[in-house]
């Protein structure tokens, strides 16, 4: 699987990293890092505890992280979840299916980049 079959299967926007990061090597070797972050795991373990400040914290570095790498699909839904959570001292029913919004995207991306490194 090449760099850019990769995003168009994630849903993400290849040219406007290719113009960024200038190389598919590049783009390949920070991709991959996802792989490492620990920052989907403190989320699923802050929402299951209802700690809303670190599943804010969590969301809001999985939005950055897409962003910075133009994974649109998973961005867009961190992205919803982080704005819920902001500010909010306690779970609410909304933050559910945004959630398991968020759970989708990350699962698929993952997919698609351990394709990548395969």
């Amino acid at each position: 699987m090449t760099v850019k079959e990769c995003y168009d299967a994630m849903g993400a926007n290849y040219e406007e990293i290719i113009s960024r990061l200038r190389t598919e090597e590049r783009v390949k070797k920070f991709v991959l890092k996802i792989l490492n972050d620990k920052s989907y795991d403190l989320l699923i373990n802050s929402m299951e505890e209802r700690n809303m400040e670190e599943a804010f914290r969590a969301a809001h570095t999985i939005k950055g992280v897409c962003q910075n790498l133009a994974l649109t699909r998973l961005y867009q839904s961190a992205n919803e979840l982080a704005d819920m959570l902001r500010g909010r001292l306690e779970y609410e029913e909304q933050m559910g299916p945004a959630l398991e919004k968020v759970k989708e995207d990350y699962a698929d991306m993952v997919e698609q980049i351990q394709k990548l490194e395969a």
